[in-house]
């Protein structure tokens, strides 16, 4: 009976383990919720958040690679979006890529209102003076969803 109770506890722990989230991934799902609530109060992307190497990004109109660069704001009329069943992935101590789901409805500014965008998201952060940068990305729709009309930035 006390070597079952042993073997019981060593598998639970094993268990809790595997699925205990590191730092990394904490701070990763943090600064997705937090740019986004950012994002939401001001109707545009915080400054800085993109790598100072810039970022390659898919976005969810379909169009072509967009190198977007490390001054980028993106500015909104309208913005409701909900980060969803956020998974991040610790490659090592500088780099991670996070995956989710985002619905809700985006305007662009001066762009139309899309009140059914639902999307996937992949983004590759990397640490650059002691702060998470975005890196990459990619935005596609979901079926049933919408992406955005955009298909160039203001740069």
């Amino acid at each position: 009976m006390k070597k079952t109770i042993i073997l019981c506890a060593i598998c639970f722990l094993a268990v809790f383990t595997i699925k205990a989230e590191t730092e990394i991934e904490k701070e990763i799902k943090k600064l997705i919720l937090d740019d986004n609530a950012y994002i939401s109060k001001n109707l545009k992307h915080k400054a800085g958040a993109i790598s100072k190497k810039g970022s390659l990004e898919f976005w969810s109109s379909g169009g072509l690679l967009m190198s977007m660069s490390h001054d980028t704001v993106i500015e909104y009329d309208d913005f409701n979006l909900h980060p969803k069943h956020i998974k991040v992935i610790e490659i090592n101590a500088t780099t991670a890529v996070a995956m989710y789901y985002a619905e809700g409805n985006v305007q662009a500014k001066g762009a139309e209102n899309n009140a059914n965008y639902l999307t996937r998201a992949m983004q590759v952060y990397v640490k650059e003076g002691g702060a998470w940068k975005i890196r990459a990305a990619h935005w596609s729709p979901i079926t049933g969803g919408k992406g955005t009309t955009e298909t160039a930035s203001n740069q």
